[in-house]
């Protein structure tokens, strides 16, 4: 054999090689896209858990040994969170103008929006096209310190409510261990990233058209002013609905999500798009079934900064029972549909998260 063919057959192996080392990588990444939206909030309106739970699984356990690998994670989850983030950012200005409008100060009844296109045609023409992104850069900021609690308690919250429970056996006793823990550690990363889910919300509620007209400046002068007027309580109004409907769409999802898979022949062996579109199907619905949770938390968070006699809502109950008398069951769902299509940004969050990882 020619010195010339040996070189082609080793040079034809050793591409082969790479090709095959690659299959592993290749059947991950779509498992980790396919499994991604089992922790995926981006439809929900809450945001606070982890948006690729495979990988993050694994990279926090490796995170303890290899900080580089952790950190590495963190900034390709980073980068692809605040590039899809800033991507669907009108879609959830709209979708947060059409839930809170009704208790703005500075929309008048008359002036108030029609619905999510005529939202979409009005903020431009009377605030500026730049004005979609009221807010975000709140939203953008609080990935970083939800992603690194998620870290440090997601362990330890399994571990105290799933430790010892075998799910095939013991379905209902895993069910409720897992909503203690998703509760438990929604409510932790709550304690400190609530205040910027607040700015967020006032941020992209105030429709002001120049800087006199507006109620805050940015970020920090709208972190600052509700300090100074209402203390620290003021910047956690809505806390405990919050936490409510973390529950309940964590009962849903994985309630649906379990319950479908188990109508499939062969789970295992289910094709890619079928499992990403149950994922997608049942995320969506799951996010309808918490969105009223998600409405009256942005209500309350409107009340801070009003005074005694012009506070609308005395609680949270109070809240929803006037919403419903007032405006009807309907009231609780406005922006849903803006929700439904703001949840394309999870999918896009997978796909960066890959290409971001390569290039670091």
């Amino acid at each position: 054999m020619s010195i010339s063919r040996l070189v082609i057959i080793r040079y034809k192996h050793r591409n082969t090689a790479k090709v095959v080392a690659k299959v592993p990588d290749v059947l991950k990444s779509l498992e980790r896209t396919s499994t991604g939206l089992n922790e995926e909030k981006v439809s929900s309106g809450y945001g606070y858990h982890s948006k690729m739970t495979t990988e993050k699984s694994g990279s926090a356990k490796g995170g303890l040994t290899d900080p580089v690998s952790f950190l590495k994670d963190f900034a390709a989850g980073g980068i692809s969170a605040a590039v899809s983030k800033t991507a669907v950012a009108p879609i959830e200005r709209v979708k947060l103008l059409l839930q809170v409008q009704h208790v703005s100060k500075q929309i008048a009844a008359e002036d108030r929006y029609k619905g999510m296109i005529d939202c979409f045609v009005r903020i431009p023409k009377e605030q500026g096209f730049l004005s979609f992104w009221r807010g975000n850069l709140a939203n953008v900021v609080r990935y970083f310190p939800t992603q690194a609690l998620n870290f440090a308690f997601k362990d330890k919250y399994k571990k105290l409510f799933l430790d010892g429970i075998d799910k095939e056996k013991q379905f209902w006793r895993h069910f409720a261990g897992n909503l203690a823990s998703g509760g438990a550690a929604g409510a932790t990363s709550l304690c400190f990233v609530y205040p910027l889910d607040f700015a967020r919300t006032r941020l992209a509620a105030d429709v002001g058209k120049a800087k006199g007209t507006r109620e805050f400046h940015g970020l920090g002068d709208c972190i600052v002013k509700t300090f100074k007027s209402n203390g620290l309580l003021g910047l956690y109004r809505g806390f405990s609905v919050s936490v409510q409907g973390i529950i309940i769409y964590r009962a849903a999802y994985f309630g649906l999500y379990d319950t479908a898979r188990e109508q499939l022949p062969n789970p295992k062996t289910t094709p890619f798009f079928v499992s990403w579109g149950i994922a997608q199907v049942v995320t969506t619905v799951s996010g309808i079934a918490s969105y009223p949770f998600d409405t009256v938390r942005r209500r309350m968070m409107m009340q801070t900064g009003r005074s005694e006699k012009d506070i609308l809502y005395k609680n949270t109950l109070h809240c929803w029972t006037k919403i419903f008398q007032e405006e009807g069951a309907s009231a609780f769902f406005k922006g849903a549909f803006s929700n439904v299509l703001r949840g394309t940004g999870g999918a896009l969050v997978l796909v960066l998260y890959d290409e971001v990882k390569n290039l670091l």
